[in-house]
């Protein structure tokens, strides 16, 4: 996501590399190509224009530190404006009522439905609650199914109705059920509508004034560009919603959208879509989404995710098994599904300073550890745990049931060894001691 966008504002910020401090005219071409940039981005003329006249003010009344270079100084500048376009902090939903009501809306194709699934998801693993979607999508074909296999998945229950025709009354149905059973959120899905269609945009006020919810989300499509904006408005003007939500941020490239909705329609956006996956759910983060705008990776985010699969009394267990040079194959397996867990791997990459941008042209596949696991699965549990029994004939028989090459067991196995030496190193060290004693951080081998 705003690959182009980053591209573009680096080449801008050369402009001012070379110069000496900051003048009115360098100051001028920069955000003049800086503006260019925004617009091409699918951002909103009239933010573009506001965002470069607030940089530009900011820029000339800096007295640049002798230590500080003009054109770092104005990353700084760009990056602090970026982030308070985009809403300066994260939002967080109020989920105050006993249930917790939470209303969908937005146009048809938004992924509203996928959207509910990853929500209740999200609460569920996250936030320890008990949510329960209700499936309000009375048009669609397919739609209430398609709900119920999304439920059915992340082991969420969900309020259905199929004899009812009244979006309003299976709202109504929904939270009472809630209440009766004890779940403390519930998810309303809603069919998707357009903006000018008065009949179903009267339809979902409706179901806004039976239900009450504590949050109503905009779920808008990040890809639809300038049209996502209008949408907000128009869906904001009739609904007042408390924020929004984007889907497919992941193949967005130009991510203008984003950009513009905040200051157009003046509500945070609350989440992002990042990909297919029910766990492909991010809270916004203003100023980590300026950081990745910049190419400043997202280290904060990364770590998040990493704790989020961390155990610490297994990593202090697996610190004591590297020590004692006992690390083997299950804990490189283990490693492995606990890095699958984070999420998509280029996304993942992407969030080290750096990275991303040497990575922009390569293809990384999710499904790249797969021949590993199938080595490692391969083996037996003896081999697994002591891999010096790893002989040539025993090889052979682990690249034929894995369906690999005996030149793919052999790199394995050699950068195994590699990776242990170095971890027992690591561990034995000062520094591998002070390492051990901060919290969350577990030690991760290094990848094939």
């Amino acid at each position: 996501m705003f690959e182009n966008l980053s591209e573009r504002l680096e080449r801008s910020f050369k402009i001012l590399k070379g110069e000496g401090s900051i003048t009115e005219i360098n100051v001028a071409e920069t955000l003049k190509d800086v503006r260019r940039a925004l617009l091409d981005a699918d951002v909103n003329y009239k933010v573009a224009k506001s965002f470069t006249d607030r940089v530009k003010q900011k820029a000339l009344g800096q007295n640049v530190l002798s230590s500080v270079k003009p054109g770092q100084m104005m990353v700084k500048i760009v990056h602090d404006e970026l982030a308070q376009l985009m809403g300066g902090q994260a939002t967080e939903l109020k989920l105050q009522g006993r249930p917790s009501v939470i209303l969908m809306a937005g146009l048809n194709g938004a992924g509203k439905t996928t959207l509910s699934g990853k929500l209740a998801f999200y609460l569920k693993t996250k936030k320890s609650r008990k949510p329960l979607l209700v499936a309000c999508d009375v048009y669609r074909p397919a739609a209430v199914e398609q709900l119920r296999v999304l439920a059915e998945q992340i082991e969420v229950p969900i309020y259905m109705n199929l004899e009812e025709k009244d979006p309003v009354k299976i709202a109504q149905q929904g939270v009472q059920e809630a209440k009766a059973k004890g779940y403390d959120t519930v998810i309303v899905d809603t069919a998707g509508r357009l903006a000018v269609d008065e009949e179903l945009m009267t339809e979902i006020a409706n179901i806004k004034h039976a239900i009450n919810p504590d949050d109503t989300l905009f779920v808008v499509d990040a890809m639809t560009g300038q049209d996502a904006v209008n949408t907000a408005k128009e869906f904001n003007d009739r609904l007042d919603y408390e924020g929004v939500v984007l889907t497919k941020l992941d193949g967005d490239t130009r991510g203008g959208a984003a950009l513009s909705i905040r200051t157009v329609v003046d509500k945070p956006i609350m989440f992002v879509g990042t990909g297919e996956k029910m766990e492909a759910l991010d809270v916004f983060h203003p100023e980590r989404m300026a950081d990745r705008i910049l190419g400043m990776g997202d280290i904060v985010s990364l770590v998040e995710r990493a704790q989020e699969q961390f155990d610490e009394k297994e990593a202090l267990k697996l610190q004591r098994k590297i020590q004692k040079n006992q690390f083997d194959f299950n804990d490189f397996l283990a490693q492995i599904q606990q890095i699958k867990k984070m999420g998509n791997l280029k996304d993942l990459a992407s969030m080290i300073p750096g990275v991303g941008k040497a990575l922009k042209d390569v293809e990384i596949d999710d499904n790249a550890f797969k021949g590993i696991e199938a080595i490692i699965l391969s083996m037996t549990p003896k081999e697994r745990q002591h891999p010096e029994v790893l002989n040539q004939s025993r090889k052979n028989r682990i690249a034929k049931g894995s369906g690999t090459s005996i030149q793919e067991v052999n790199r394995l196995v050699k950068q195994f060894d590699q990776t242990r030496k170095m971890m027992k190193m690591v561990t034995g060290s000062k520094m591998g001691k002070m390492m051990a004693r901060m919290p969350k951080m577990p030690g991760m081998p290094k990848m094939p």
